[in-house]
């Protein structure tokens, strides 16, 4: 019954990290144990279960008198995530310029001349989606399974801030423009330039982020 229980327990995890990660469920929205059990049709132990382990993720913080919500992540403590997302990028990036398959260097080409046409069309939706695809190229190009596990971990935990992005003006083309000088690196085998083009285009996503995060726009974003 225990393994169950835990088996289930994770489940709601998984579930609920999504709906977490993908703004489905917002910073500072509650989590009612009595309502998550009956929408999931279990007993409230494995939805607390589930609470447990989300708070020690860092994506629940369960407050005196108030139950669990969804975290709200400080300035200070997205600010450090985007920067080990830079380094952790740009890594990727420097590997992939001297490691991508030719294949693989082929369809980097191709997706990133195509996001042009979506750049021209102005859809936020359509360019974040490719742009997921074109940053998991070049993670899977780096060719070091250690590494693409680090980056997609810190990558989905910061994805809700990254999409948030997109809806500044002007935002699109600046991004496309970003890229060209990443894909550029890549294509032409130059490890430095690559490292140095992905680690700027990160830490601009932040800075986006954050103007956003002050003009009080994000909710809005997702």
């Amino acid at each position: 019954m225990g393994a169950e229980r835990l088996t289930r327990s994770e489940q709601i995890r998984q579930d609920l990290t999504n709906q977490i990660l993908g703004g489905q469920r917002q910073p500072g929205s509650a989590l009612d144990e009595q309502e998550l059990a009956a929408s999931y049709g279990v007993s409230r132990t494995p939805v607390r279960e589930a609470l447990r382990l989300l708070a020690a993720s860092g994506l629940v913080v369960h407050r005196p008198n108030h139950g669990a919500e969804v975290a709200a992540p400080s300035e200070s403590a997205i600010r450090d995530m985007f920067q080990v997302m830079a380094d952790l990028e740009s890594l990727c990036a420097g590997y992939a310029a001297r490691a991508m398959p030719p294949e693989a260097r082929r369809q980097l080409a191709d997706l990133h001349e195509n996001m042009a046409s979506i750049v021209r069309a102005g859809d936020s939706t359509a360019y974040s989606a490719a742009n997921e695809a074109m940053h998991g190229l070049i993670y899977a190009g780096a060719q070091n399974s250690y590494l693409l596990e680090l980056t997609m971990q810190t990558r989905q935990r910061l994805r809700p801030y990254r999409r948030a992005q997109f809806s500044t003006l002007g935002r699109l083309a600046a991004s496309h423009a970003e890229h060209e000088a990443i894909v550029q690196a890549i294509l032409r085998g130059d490890r430095v330039a690559a490292q140095k083009h992905m680690a700027e285009h990160i830490l601009v996503v932040r800075d986006a982020f954050l103007r956003l995060s002050e003009n009080g726009e994000t909710e809005a974003a997702e």
